[in-house]
């Protein structure tokens, strides 16, 4: 009889660490589609640009098309609130399932929409209705997602588990990425810009279907599931989140304090860089996605370190570190990338049409470090600042607004800010400004939770 009892409590640890990588599979799989879903956008915006904007003017239309890829953003605080007071109320699975759907179903329109020469100014009318749509869907899924892993992960490993949501923004744009690359060099150039782009948004409908089979068979967090067992959801989540004093400041120093920073260093490093090879450095389409990607491989395995070192660190210091290097070196690293583009090189091999791709590689590999050193534990750092009944709603809107406004906005406010100065580093004032203003409010007013235990 006792050796039956050692044995099963022996297979206990074994089925819960079974049971957390099921629910971390099941709820990677999904964000990493929507993350890819949301980013093909962005990685086609040049040739999004040329499709549902008048001809003749190309900076314009590039411009209407960040400005169309920022909306995507900036309205993800929306969902945030919508479908964080759902989760609050209702269920962490609930939301995040319904978000899945709304962003496989708006990806799949944009892949059939027609272009401006078919429909005229509906084109781009329509263009942003979708967009808006992929936002909302977004501004649901990740604090779902993030918080259904964390509310399963044992006590003293939320960092390292959480982490793994973490890859998946960078897993969901390298995806895209692939994806686009392998369609561009199998169909050409000419057959890629008239129609090919429009593939990897179809294919979404299939990736949407598949991971909502794997979601719905996942059970609900066993924290949301005790707390309303024993009565204590909010009914009023939004309320509860913004009205009381003391949750009102959490959500702005969480704001201020931690995701702008982290939100404006994640799209200099990965998204910025694309359009700066792209559109201010003229380096090829496939060598400039190639670069990307490169880097992008070679950095997703940070995500999990500095997630499990936040586990023994701290996370805030981490994440201070990141945007403090971060603001101090983009200029710098922006240079070089220029010099390794061929621009004012002095080296006779290195130009325009030959660019240094290793050197980009690493150039691009040292921003995405950056990275993983603020994302990587800013998942479990916002889960622990609030409380369980208002968790979705509370730690969806700071990162959405953090991510979706302040880091958005870094694509289209950096070209712009290009192409109005003709300086090729005045892009970077922005991101700059705000990793510093982060790093300040984060060091001196944000205090970070310690001896969070939710098992019993």
């Amino acid at each position: 009889m006792a050796t039956g009892t050692m044995s099963a409590n022996a297979s206990a640890p074994s089925s819960e660490k079974s049971k957390i990588w099921k629910v971390i599979a099941a709820s990677s799989a999904g964000t990493l589609i929507e993350w890819y879903d949301f980013y093909i956008f962005g990685s086609l915006a040049t040739i999004i640009s040329a499709h549902f904007f008048p001809k003749g003017h190309e900076t314009a239309a590039l411009l209407g098309t960040l400005a169309t890829f920022a909306t995507g953003f900036i309205v993800r605080p929306f969902g945030a609130l919508v479908f964080g007071r759902i989760g609050d109320v209702v269920g962490r699975k609930y939301a995040f399932m319904v978000t899945l759907l709304l962003m496989g179903l708006a990806t799949t329109a944009i892949g059939l929409l027609p272009g401006y020469e078919t429909i005229g100014v509906f084109a781009p009318l329509l263009l942003l209705i979708l967009r808006l749509l992929q936002g909302l869907a977004l501004g649901g899924e990740y604090g779902g997602a993030a918080i259904y892993v964390a509310e399963h992960s044992p006590d003293g490993k939320r960092g390292y588990y959480t982490s793994y949501i973490q890859t998946t923004a960078t897993l969901g744009l390298f995806v895209s990425l692939g994806v686009i690359l392998t369609t561009r060099m199998g169909l050409g150039e000419d057959e890629f810009k008239s129609w090919g782009w429009r593939i990897p948004f179809l294919l979404s409908v299939i990736l949407v279907f598949a991971s909502y089979l794997i979601r719905r068979k996942m059970e609900e967090s066993p924290v949301f599931l005790q707390m309303k067992a024993e009565g204590k959801t909010s009914t009023s989540p939004l309320r509860d989140s913004f009205m009381k004093p003391e949750n009102r400041r959490l959500v702005i120093l969480a704001l201020f304090g931690a995701t702008a920073g982290q939100g404006v260093v994640w799209y200099t490093g990965q998204f910025y860089a694309l359009y700066f090879l792209q559109t201010v450095l003229k380096v090829d389409f496939v060598v400039a996605n190639k670069v990307i990607a490169m880097a992008l491989l070679l950095g997703t395995p940070f995500f999990i370190f500095f997630g499990w070192l936040s586990d023994r660190i701290g996370r805030k210091k981490i994440i201070m570190t990141g945007c403090a290097i971060a603001a101090a070196s983009y200029v710098p690293i922006y240079k070089a990338m220029e010099y390794r583009s061929g621009w004012n090189s002095l080296e006779p091999l290195v130009s325009p049409a030959n660019p240094d791709i290793p050197m980009l590689v690493f150039l691009v590999w040292v921003q995405v470090i950056f990275v993983t050193m603020v994302y990587g534990p800013i998942a479990a750092f916002l889960v622990e600042m609030f409380p369980t009944n208002i968790r979705y709603t509370s730690m969806s809107l700071p990162y959405h607004i953090g991510n979706g406004v302040f880091g958005g906005l870094v694509p289209f406010i950096g070209t712009a800010m290009v192409a109005a100065t003709g300086n090729h580093v005045a892009g970077l004032i922005y991101p700059i400004a705000v990793a510093v203003l982060t790093f300040f409010v984060g060091m001196i007013m944000v205090k970070e939770p310690t001896n969070i235990k939710w098992h019993r």
